[in-house]
């Protein structure tokens, strides 16, 4: 009886035990390998003291259309602690929607016609897979037909699409909504809540988020350590 006991005590020690170690990892704090990866091979950005953070999303993709207003909201509280860019994927050959992208982009309208789109498409059903169905969107959203015509068809879309698809690879991206923090870091909503079992959409959206905060806090605490000591080096005499 006693040895009954002592393993169905011993059983119950190893579950506190496994409780306690999926406990040690959050979205309030992440772990490398379980709610965020690290990219192999870094990748430059262009955010100088900033961290660069990037999201790359399809507006054909419900999950980042659920996504885009509370990481909208998420950019503004960063503020100027980062360079926030998006990048259209090319999966399925919807070229057509990565070119309205980058030609909002271009336009300087992205922000302001980000959340037009993805309901042109999640709400009025313009799928927005060809040329025609683009303009429909454009003639109905107010935008300049013409000046956006211009830009939708000028090579500097054509050279920023194929800039866009060597970031794709370079990135490793093979699923969206997926953000990448400072050229090094790779998360997303279902990597957010690895050790949570089964949630919701929306809290796997808001876990990333804390994810995402943890990582550019990291970003910012190494690249503050990385200026002092780049200094002291160059202070050495040769």
């Amino acid at each position: 009886m006693r040895r009954f006991t002592q393993a169905i005590y011993a059983v119950f020690l190893l579950g506190l035990g496994l409780v306690s170690a999926s406990a040690g990892a959050s979205p309030a704090m992440p772990q490398s390998g379980v709610e965020y990866r690290v990219l192999g091979r870094p990748q430059p950005t262009e955010a100088g003291k900033k961290v660069e953070v990037i999201e790359f999303f399809g507006y054909f993709c419900p999950h980042c259309n659920a996504l885009e207003p509370l990481i909208a909201e998420w950019v503004k509280k960063q503020g100027d602690n980062i360079v926030f860019k998006r990048v259209h994927v090319n999966f399925h050959n919807l070229v057509q929607q990565q070119k309205l992208y980058l030609t909002l982009e271009a336009m300087g309208k992205a922000d302001e016609y980000q959340i037009k789109a993805f309901n042109a498409l999640h709400v009025e059903r313009n799928r927005l897979q060809s040329d025609a169905e683009v303009m429909s969107f454009v003639a109905k959203s107010g935008l300049d037909k013409q000046k956006f015509t211009d830009v939708y068809n000028s090579f500097a879309i054509q050279s920023k699409l194929n800039r866009t698809n060597q970031l794709l690879e370079s990135y490793q991206v093979d699923s969206v909504p997926m953000v990448a923090v400072d050229g090094r870091f790779l998360t997303s909503p279902v990597e957010s809540v690895r050790t949570m079992g089964r949630v919701s959409e929306e809290t796997q959206n808001r876990s990333l988020l804390q994810v995402l905060d943890f990582l550019v806090s990291k970003a910012q605490k190494e690249k503050a350590g990385a200026a002092p000591a780049a200094a002291a080096d160059s202070g050495k005499k040769k």
